[in-house]
């Protein structure tokens, strides 16, 4: 629905535009026939007194006053105004109420900046304005043009998404081929990494970097497993985020400088379990990406690495990854989690754009950037 939304909101659009056109037009066409109608009566007013020879004074005056009347409906703002200066009538005024003489006058002004007045000899000057269809008739084609331009905007946005949907269904599905190619040299490694457990377990060491090489296939395997879910519906499945923040901080925590430059890297979780709806493998990658990102801002200096899980007051929890190094630059703070991106040499900046589209799309929650303090403070907010 999300991929369709657009077209169909085009197409709603141009639909409602060619309706209301159609409408529009009818009612022009009914505007103007009742003109032709009104111009047919005043005619047939003006011919029969010139036929009638016979006519009187009297019979004349009274064919004026039918074409007085006629004007009247035609819908034309007329004012006439007196040789003396003085509003002696007006009809069809664009007004509610009767206007005061300052306004009618500063209106008359405008009547005259569209049509010239015209002159009446012993009557005084005759000034007229544009009718309801004439006003309407002069503003509906900008009206028109300007929705036109804008449906125009809409379709080549739509499309532009629509070329967007269908980059992004190429990656899914590299993504979930990427994974199932991973499959083979994993299960491969795995037998490898047994053969030299059972053979070399006497040697600490080796039996140490074995039990390293374990817990790396374990993670290679999440990461493969990560892939498959891209492009896939989102899951909610009860995730428990202590746990997840622990298992994280130990795994980064026996990876990162312990000598020189010490990185400490730990995790603060509430004392009761935190569970909440989601994907804990789609979760698991984002906290990934975060740490990740904190533990090469503090490369070269050392530094701290906190992963915090707690609960919110008003439902759902916050998972905050905060460390103590340079912070983001201020210069990148609005666009960090744009696609591109990145404070990093050799970086793709797709990691925190990624991130933010996991928790977004998949989770329903929030990824910001906290405002302040030392270092950079990332806060993932996820819904009950």
């Amino acid at each position: 629905m999300r991929r369709a939304s657009p077209f169909v909101i085009a197409a709603l659009g141009v639909a409602l535009l060619l309706g209301w056109y159609v409408i529009y037009t009818q009612r022009v066409v009914s505007e103007l026939r009742r003109a032709a109608q009104l111009q047919g009566r005043m005619s047939s007013r003006i011919y029969s007194v010139l036929a009638d020879t016979s006519s009187t004074e009297g019979t004349r005056l009274e064919a004026l006053l039918g074409l007085a009347a006629e004007i009247g409906q035609s819908g034309v703002p007329l004012v006439l105004i007196a040789p003396s200066g003085e509003i002696a009538d007006a009809i069809n005024l664009p007004f509610d109420t009767p206007p005061s003489d300052s306004v009618l006058r500063a209106y008359v002004r405008q009547m005259d900046a569209l049509n010239p007045p015209i002159e009446a000899p012993g009557a005084g000057s005759i000034h007229i304005g544009d009718s309801r269809l004439v006003r309407g008739l002069a503003t509906i084609p900008l009206l028109q043009a300007g929705a036109i331009g804008l449906l125009l905007l809409f379709g080549a946005w739509g499309f532009r998404e629509r070329g967007r949907a269908e980059r992004e269904k190429v990656w899914a599905g590299m993504a979930r081929e990427s994974a199932h190619q991973l499959g083979t040299p994993l299960s491969s490694l795995a037998g490898w990494v047994e053969l030299l457990a059972d053979r070399d377990s006497s040697d600490p060491a080796i039996a140490r970097a074995v039990s390293q090489m374990e817990q790396d296939l374990v993670r290679l395997d999440r990461v493969a497993h990560r892939f498959e879910r891209i492009g896939r519906p989102p899951r909610r499945d009860p995730v428990e985020l202590g746990e997840m923040v622990e298992r994280l901080a130990t795994y980064f925590a026996a990876r990162v400088p312990q000598r020189t430059r010490k990185v400490v890297v730990r995790a603060e979780r509430p004392s009761e379990p935190l569970i909440i709806g989601g994907d804990g493998v789609l979760l698991e990658w984002v906290l990934e990406v975060l740490t990740k990102n904190a533990i090469d801002a503090l490369g070269g200096r050392g530094g701290e690495v906190v992963l915090r899980a707690e609960p919110l007051a008003e439902g759902g929890a916050r998972i905050r990854v905060q460390d103590n190094g340079p912070g983001v630059p201020r210069a990148l703070r609005k666009k960090i989690f744009d696609a591109g991106v990145t404070t990093k040499e050799r970086g793709w900046g797709i990691g925190l754009a990624l991130a933010r589209r996991i928790v977004q799309e998949n989770h329903g929650g929030r990824l910001v950037l906290v405002e302040g303090g030392p270092g950079a403070t990332f806060d993932v907010i996820l819904p009950a």
